[in-house]
């Protein structure tokens, strides 16, 4: 039901959501392979929508952990709220991810270890996607990573602006089909 609800999403706000459907649980494996676990102490995850990677982090974070979850879409931001919303750990935010300094200090953070971003790049105005990786960047912790899918590679030279380390994956069993990029500095 969850794939409907994203549907509907996707037709009101192609713009915002960038997919027909939800993320596979294949890419949300390949999404969280390069995050250390152990020692992660705060993640943030940009655009959950209906939780998939939100899973993934959930399924392997450590008790202590802080997870941030910032959703701009409200309907999403509701479906997240009635799923993880009992969990003292996890933050459910609703707001851009231009925002996340805001966020990142309301919790007396200072920096994060890992950026997780389900963002459609590609689809946003170029003004919000250069503010959102440059606070992702300033925000990053200087051992961390900002780890996101694109479905082309057209934003590969946009990321490569801020981080100087970017590596990229194929990952074919995603309807369509996505680059996962690991970034770091």
């Amino acid at each position: 039901m969850e794939w409907l609800s994203f549907l509907k999403q996707y037709i009101q706000g192609p713009r915002w959501i960038g997919a027909i459907a939800p993320s596979s649980k294949y890419l949300a494996a390949k999404m969280v392979k390069d995050i250390a676990f152990d020692r992660a102490s705060c993640i943030v995850e940009y655009g959950p929508g209906t939780g998939v990677f939100t899973e993934m982090l959930l399924a392997n974070i450590q008790p202590g952990t802080v997870l941030i979850l910032i959703e701009n879409n409200a309907r999403f931001c509701h479906m997240l709220r009635k799923k993880y919303g009992h969990l003292s750990n996890v933050h459910i935010i609703h707001d851009s991810a231009v925002h996340v300094d805001q966020h990142i200090q309301q919790y007396g953070l200072n920096k994060v270890d890992y950026i997780v971003s389900g963002l459609p790049f590609a689809s946003l105005p170029a003004e919000v996607s250069l503010d959102i990786l440059a606070k992702s960047r300033q925000y990053l912790k200087q051992d961390g990573k900002f780890i996101t899918f694109q479905y082309t590679l057209l934003k590969r030279g946009l990321l490569k602006q801020f981080f100087e380390n970017v590596s990229m994956t194929r990952m074919y069993r995603n309807l369509p089909p996505a680059y996962v990029f690991s970034c770091s500095r």
